[in-house]
């Protein structure tokens, strides 16, 4: 028994110290619950495992794709075509525009890792979400107009509404939603932002009529990388990392984020925030 209570004991795990006094009963159960704990860290240990090589083979295919897009258009410019006007500049700008999206993509994963860092905190303060909804949908009303896509704000509250929380963080969660459901609106379909007061809470949600996601992404949709339709959302553009950015920028919040959606109907994306006394 010695030497089972020694392994146990250099892991720190054990809870009961081994003498003369100790019964196998005892014993028996100490060693049960040690192996328990074995066995559930072992499966996490494997989680994180699978998760790491999903993680840096996603990283890889998104990287990939525009690396792949810009060595196509350069070498067909290096090999005569940079001579004919008719080709060389759209072919230029078609690789300037991938060197954009793998810029999209470091950035987004820069946040990532931010904020899974101590150097990506949220810093409290208060502020009127209202104010900051209208100018997300200031910034987004070119491209909302590119798409053919409405933006409309609506609340039944006063015109100033105070919240809790990093409003720099929640200008970026409120830009990704507003980005996605356009990109993922349909032509001359809207996109409704609606702000409601529960308690001590405010509910901010984010409805289009869209296509809708299927139940099956539904628990996958925040997931980094997880795209539903991957060359329909590769053709939009994108990293991959919005909606799992503003994943990470609610539950810093120790906030709620949630999606429902039906086929052919659309999605509403919601949050809470603390409201300010």
């Amino acid at each position: 028994m010695k030497p089972i209570y020694k392994i146990m004991s250099d892991r720190k795990t054990v809870t009961h110290s081994f003498d003369k006094s100790t019964t196998l009963d005892e014993v028996n159960l100490e060693v049960e619950k040690w192996a328990q704990r074995k066995v559930q860290e072992l499966k996490t240990l494997k989680t994180l495992e699978d998760y790491r090589k999903d993680y840096v083979g996603n990283v890889s295919h998104e990287l990939k794709t525009p690396i792949f897009s810009i060595q196509g258009y350069l070498h067909t410019l290096l090999e005569g075509a940079m001579y004919d006007e008719n080709i060389n500049v759209k072919y230029l700008k078609k690789a300037l525009s991938n060197t954009e999206r793998l810029q999209t993509i470091v950035d987004d994963l820069e946040m990532i890792a931010k904020l899974d860092s101590e150097s990506g905190s949220i810093e409290i303060s208060t502020f009127d979400v209202i104010k900051t909804i209208k100018r997300g949908i200031e910034d987004l009303e070119g491209f909302a107009t590119e798409e053919k896509v409405d933006l409309l704000l609506t609340y039944d509250l006063t015109e100033r509404l105070l919240v809790m929380g990093d409003e720099s963080k929640i200008r970026q969660a409120i830009y990704n939603l507003l980005v996605n459901s356009i990109k993922y609106g349909k032509e001359n379909g809207r996109t409704i932002i609606q702000i409601s007061s529960i308690n001590d809470e405010v509910l901010i949600e984010f409805s289009d009529n869209g296509l809708g996601i299927d139940e099956k992404h539904l628990k996958h949709i925040f997931d980094r990388f997880y795209r539903v339709e991957p060359s329909r959302s590769r053709a939009i553009g994108g990293s991959g990392l919005g909606l799992s950015i503003v994943k990470h920028i609610i539950e810093a919040h120790n906030q709620n984020i949630n999606v429902r959606s039906t086929i052919g109907e659309g999605s509403t994306f919601g949050f809470t925030l603390k409201r300010a006394t």
